[in-house]
């Protein structure tokens, strides 16, 4: 593959896994990226966005470690962190004071780890679809 785009592979592979919509479509996707060399995992969340920005961070980055995407260094909870925050700040002005619910997909290949964010929005039904995606070098 080329390097060059490595980066957007490695993103297709967390959006996907985030918009998967069962824990089988999950499972499936995630054997299929692994042997495609991307490890990746997903976890779900739902909440009151505003409150919870700092969990879902948080969540992110254990799995990422329970599931073996990263190692256990600071470098890359670093990464995943601040990935995560970023996918979380391209959906902030909808989500500010309204739940959310959805899951988080995390992709890592050789140095790129990409976090993905696809959340419902909104109270009761009356859901706003949005997807946010972070990415770093690690």
């Amino acid at each position: 593959m080329n390097q060059q785009y490595e980066s957007a592979v490695v993103a297709r592979a967390a959006l996907n896994l985030a918009m998967s919509p069962t824990r089988e479509a999950e499972s499936q996707l995630k054997i299929k990226y692994l042997n495609e060399g991307i490890k990746c995992t997903a976890v779900d969340y739902g909440g009151e966005f505003s409150s919870s920005v700092q969990k879902v961070v948080e969540r992110t980055v254990v799995a990422a470690k329970r599931e073996e995407v990263i190692e256990e260094k600071f470098l890359h909870e670093g990464g995943v962190a601040g990935a995560a925050r970023e996918a979380i700040s391209q959906i902030m002005n909808k989500a500010f004071g309204l739940n959310v619910g959805g899951k988080v997909g995390i992709a890592k290949k050789n140095e790129h780890i990409v976090v993905a964010v696809f959340f419902a929005i909104g109270l009761l039904h009356l859901n706003e679809i949005s997807a946010g995606l972070g990415h770093r070098v690690i």
